[in-house]
């Protein structure tokens, strides 16, 4: 179940941070580390502070868009140390992310997304995430080193894989993934322009309500297949006039 959780950290600028959160996934047995255009890696610093992960380091994926990180993960959580933004965003603390990541990895690959060390996640980043996890923390100091942020939210998902429970078989449900979710999406905003509902020229703030509304959803496959049959129908009928 495990094996399928992977760490995102997006533009991190100390290779150092690499090493050590590479430290804390072997410590809960996490495997999956994925880069998206890291400073510099790999780098003797990364492999000074992974103290013996060697193998998470070795293994790491470095990608050069969020999207392609994300593109078969069927839930997607992004962290800040922020609870609050101008857009909210549906929220979970880490102990609540732990139970839901460990749930949801029996059957579908996850990622759990740490934001640059100075800047975090930006929103367009956010939206492509089902959940904002919150660290609780000292509200007037409440910049966390993205390797302990790593270890924590690691440690409350290992110990909830401990408590998981094998699910039914019977009961599995087939989820989207993002690639899926980013057609969708695509799909979506064209027809929305092609009906003039949507203003092509100041997109941003209903698209992303929108993409806000879908992602709490979490579609299923055979739901996303009809929205899909829904637009298609509507661009058909729009090429007839």
């Amino acid at each position: 179940m495990l094996s399928n959780i992977r760490i995102v950290l997006i533009e991190t600028s100390h290779p150092g941070n690499i090493g050590a959160t590479a430290r804390a996934m072997k410590n809960m047995c996490l495997e999956n580390l994925v880069l998206v255009n890291p400073r510099l890696f790999p780098h003797a610093d990364a492999t000074s502070r992974a103290s013996g992960a060697d193998d998470v380091l070795a293994r790491a994926t470095v990608c050069t868009t969020l999207d392609e990180a994300l593109q078969d993960c069927n839930l997607v959580l992004g962290t800040s140390a922020r609870s609050q933004r101008r857009l909210s965003w549906p929220e979970v603390d880490s102990r609540q992310c732990g139970e839901l990541v460990a749930n949801t990895a029996q059957r579908e690959k996850v990622a759990i997304v740490f934001g640059r060390e100075n800047s975090g996640l930006t929103n367009e980043e956010l939206e492509r995430c089902h959940y904002l996890v919150h660290i609780p923390c000292n509200p007037e100091f409440s910049s966390l080193n993205i390797a302990a942020a790593v270890q924590l939210v690691s440690s409350d998902i290992f110990q909830a894989s401990q408590r998981a429970e094998e699910m039914d078989e019977a009961e599995e449900i087939e989820y989207v993934t993002a690639a899926e979710m980013d057609g969708f999406y695509t799909h979506l905003e064209q027809t929305l322009i092609d009906v003039d509902f949507l203003n092509p020229d100041h997109p941003r703030k209903l698209m992303r309500r929108l993409r806000r509304l879908f992602n709490r959803a979490r579609m299923e496959k055979t739901e996303l297949n009809i929205l899909r049959g829904i637009l298609t129908e509507v661009n058909r009928k729009l090429t007839k006039k």
